[in-house]
């Protein structure tokens, strides 16, 4: 009798054991071919994810390609067809084609003296907060460009204020027009400050130094130390 409690403990376990590879079994017929299924679908998302990033890789540069073609157009005078050429560029997978594209139409309607539409064209893409913030900026600065004369000084100043700042990419083109805002509005010693920082900052494109120095002087303010010459 002493054994009879180890022999019903090692039933016990056979039993155990005997339900859990029946459970396992069970699960397997009820469950294997969802588990499969499952990893099917996920091969085939996988599969179909490389192949539309492969695609949108060869569109862009299909993409790319068409408006390199249309930049050429318009450098050559052939810009009749341009225009029709760029639309489905301006709605390319390829942001840089995309807004490139934008930025070309409003430089064709400048080209072709439509200042109107191409005000129009800079001012939406300086609004849309769809596109990166280098590219709005950069239609800020040509946007004010164009209608700078039409503005209220003050509604210059505000507008370039953000980029109006040394060191930042478009500090020499945004500077300077503010700094003209302020000739416009009378305020010469901010003005003679302002194109003295322009004329001190390197990053600034030498052209626009140059000139700086040469405004600065004239309202009282020796930048000439800052001189691009004086750099080399």
């Amino acid at each position: 009798m002493a054994n009879a409690p180890d022999e019903s403990l090692i039933f016990a376990r056979e039993v155990d054991e005997n339900l859990r590879r029946d459970n396992l079994r069970d699960a397997a017929r009820t469950y294997g071919k969802w588990a499969v299924a499952g990893v099917l679908v996920l091969l085939v998302a996988i599969g179909a994810l490389l192949f539309w990033r492969d695609h949108q890789s060869k569109q862009a540069a299909l993409d790319g390609e068409k408006l390199s073609q249309a930049i050429e157009d318009i450098g050559n005078g052939k810009t009749a067809a341009v225009p029709a050429q760029l639309v489905p560029l301006e709605k390319s997978n390829s942001d840089a084609v995309a807004v490139s594209a934008r930025l070309t139409g409003a430089a064709l309607a400048l080209q072709q003296n439509d200042r109107p539409k191409a005000i129009a064209l800079y001012k939406g893409l300086a609004a849309d907060t769809g596109i990166a913030q280098p590219w709005r900026d950069l239609a800020t600065i040509r946007l004010t460009a164009l209608d700078f004369d039409s503005l209220a000084p003050q509604a210059v100043i505000d507008r370039l204020a953000p980029l109006t700042k040394p060191g930042a990419p478009w500090f020499g083109s945004a500077g300077e027009m503010t700094a003209l805002a302020l000739l416009k509005a009378n305020r010469r010693n901010e003005a003679g400050r302002l194109f003295a920082k322009i004329a001190a900052d390197r990053t600034v494109p030498d052209s626009i130094r140059g000139r700086a120095v040469q405004i600065a002087g004239s309202l009282g303010v020796d930048a000439s130390a800052a001189l691009p010459q004086a750099s080399q």
